[in-house]
C-alpha cells in the first residue's frame, strides 16, 4: 500500500554580501519540496529541493537542488542546503530558520544563510518569506500525495497466460558524451501456447554517430522476484547488468522521483486495456560502465528512466518521448493507434504527463487521453523526422515537437505474441521543443524547453 508524502512549493526574498564586497545583491529562491512522509511539527522530516535560485548580476540557476531539515519542534529549526551553478562554478546555499516561541512568526519567516564555494564561505545573506504576497500561493501548494516506490512496479506481471508481453526498458544520456543509451528487456508469450522466452537488445547512440546496437536472446524464460533476469542478464531494482555481442554493462541505478503513471492508474492495476505502461523511475541517476568494441562508457550521474509496458502487444502506430526538462521536471507521452476492429479507425489516443514543480498535468491521465472523443483537444501527428503532440486541459496548454534525425535513429523489428511483426524507429539523441502556455486573460507562456540531443523517443508502426 502506497503511503502518503508532502508536496509545496515556497518562495523566498532577499539579498547576500559577498566577501570582500560592501553592497548587497537581491535574492530569489523559487522551491519545490518534496517529503516521503506526512509532516508532522514533533517529528524531524526530510525533504528534497528542487527550484530555481537567482541572484542579481551574478547567477540564474534553475535547476538547484538540495536538502530540507523541517524539524520545528524536535530541533527547533528548519534547515536549507541548496547546491547551484553560477559562473560555471559550483556553490551551496546552507542556511536555516530558528523556530521560536517568542517570536513564532518571525523565525518561520527568516532564513540567514551562507554562501559557500568548496566548503569555504563565500557570502551571508537573509532571505524572507512574504506573508502579504506568498501565504495564499504557499497554503494552496501543498499536497499530500501516495509515496509509491519504484522496486515494488519492477517485479514481473506475467501469470502464465499466453498472448501477453511484458518489457523493462532504461534510457538515459551521458552528461559527459551526449551519448545516449537504450537497454531493453522483454518478455514473450506467443498466443499459440508455445514456450515463453526472453530477449531484447542494447543500443549506443554518440551524438555524432553511428548508432551501435546488439540483440540477446531468445532465451527461456526463468522469473526472477524483482525484474527481469534471462540468460545472465538482469534489470531489477537497483541494478543493470548483462552480455550481448561485443556489449557489456554494468550499471546502478538511484531513483530520484516517485513513479509517473503515463496511463491511467487502473489500466496498470487492471488489465483494462489492450497494453499499459508506466514509468516506475521517472527520475533516476546511472552509474557504471558500458563496454563496447573498441570503447567503453564511464557513466556517473547520467541523467535517465525506466519504465514498464505490460499487454497484449504492439500498436498499429506509437509514439514514445521521455524528456528530462531538469530542474527535477520530467515530460512522458504514448501515442497509439490500437490493433483492434474499430478503434484501429481512429486517431491516435494520447497519454501526455508532464511533472513540473513537483505536480503532475493534466491531473489525471484520462484527460489526454479522451480527445479523440471530442471531449479535450489533445492530438497527435505521427511521422519522420518530425511528430508532434498539441493539447490543452484545464487553463494550460502544449505543443511538443519532436526531431529524431535519420543518422541518430535505428530501426529495429518487433515480434508480437500472435506473430505479427511492427518496427520501432528509436533514437535516444532525439530534439525537442516544448512550449508551454497558460491563460491569463491571454496565452502566455509558462515555460518553454529545447533539448538538443537529449530527448529518448521512438516511432512505431506496421
Amino acid at each position: 500500500m502506497a503511503r502518503r508524502g508532502t508536496a509545496f512549493a515556497e518562495t523566498m526574498l532577499g539579498s547576500v554580501r559577498f566577501t570582500g564586497e560592501g553592497e548587497r545583491r537581491a535574492v530569489r529562491l523559487d522551491l519545490a519540496v518534496r517529503a516521503d512522509e506526512v509532516l508532522r511539527p514533533m517529528r524531524t522530516t526530510e525533504g528534497r529541493l528542487t527550484g530555481r535560485i537567482r541572484v542579481a548580476g551574478w547567477a540564474d540557476d534553475p535547476c538547484a537542488e538540495g536538502e530540507l531539515e523541517i524539524s520545528p519542534l524536535a530541533r527547533r529549526r528548519i534547515r536549507y542546503r541548496l547546491r547551484f551553478t553560477a559562473d560555471g562554478r559550483r556553490y551551496a546555499l546552507d542556511g536555516w530558520k530558528s523556530v521560536s516561541a517568542r517570536r513564532p512568526l518571525t523565525s518561520m519567516t527568516v532564513l540567514p544563510f551562507t554562501l559557500l564555494e568548496d566548503g569555504a564561505p563565500a557570502g551571508h545573506g537573509t532571505l524572507r518569506f512574504p506573508l502579504a504576497t506568498g501565504l495564499l500561493p504557499f497554503l494552496a501548494s501543498f499536497r499530500f500525495p501516495r509515496h509509491d516506490s519504484a522496486d515494488r512496479h519492477l517485479a514481473p506481471r506475467w501469470d502464465g497466460r499466453p498472448g501477453r508481453t511484458e518489457v523493462w526498458y532504461t534510457t538515459l544520456t551521458d552528461p559527459a558524451t551526449g551519448t545516449g543509451l537504450w537497454l531493453h528487456h522483454e518478455l514473450t508469450a506467443p498466443s499459440d501456447g508455445s514456450a515463453a522466452y526472453a530477449h531484447g537488445w542494447v543500443a549506443l547512440f554518440p551524438p555524432g554517430g553511428p548508432v551501435r546496437h546488439a540483440r540477446f536472446g531468445p532465451a527461456p524464460w526463468r522469473p526472477g522476484p524483482s525484474g527481469f533476469a534471462a540468460d545472465g542478464i538482469e534489470a531489477g531494482p537497483g541494478r543493470l547488468r548483462g552480455e550481448a555481442g561485443k556489449f557489456r554493462w554494468d550499471l546502478a541505478e538511484q531513483p530520484e522521483d516517485r513513479p509517473l503513471y503515463t496511463f491511467p492508474r487502473w489500466s496498470w492495476r487492471r488489465e483494462l486495456l489492450p497494453a499499459a505502461q508506466i514509468v516506475p523511475a521517472p527520475r533516476a541517476s546511472y552509474a557504471g560502465t558500458v563496454a563496447y568494441e573498441g570503447g567503453e562508457l564511464r557513466l556517473a550521474g547520467a541523467p535517465g528512466a525506466t519504465a514498464r509496458i505490460y499487454g497484449h502487444g504492439n500498436a498499429r502506430r506509437w509514439t514514445w518521448l521521455h524528456a528530462d526538462l531538469g530542474g527535477g521536471d520530467v515530460l512522458e507521452i504514448v501515442t497509439a493507434v490500437s490493433m483492434r476492429r474499430g478503434l484501429d479507425r481512429l486517431p491516435p489516443l494520447v497519454f501526455l504527463r508532464l511533472r513540473k514543480d513537483g505536480r503532475t498535468w493534466p491531473r489525471r491521465a484520462e484527460r489526454s487521453a479522451v480527445g479523440w472523443a471530442g471531449i479535450g483537444r489533445f492530438r497527435a501527428r505521427i511521422g519522420l523526422p518530425v511528430w508532434t503532440v498539441t493539447g490543452l486541459a484545464g487553463l494550460r496548454r502544449i505543443r511538443v515537437t519532436v526531431t529524431q534525425p535519420a543518422d541518430r535513429t535505428l530501426a529495429l523489428d518487433y515480434t508480437d505474441p500472435d506473430g505479427s511483426t511492427a518496427v520501432c524507429r528509436n533514437s535516444e539523441t532525439a530534439d525537442a521543443h516544448i512550449l508551454l502556455e497558460r491563460w491569463w486573460g491571454r496565452w502566455r507562456t509558462e515555460a518553454e524547453w529545447t533539448l538538443d540531443g537529449t530527448a529518448h523517443a521512438e516511432v512505431g508502426d506496421r
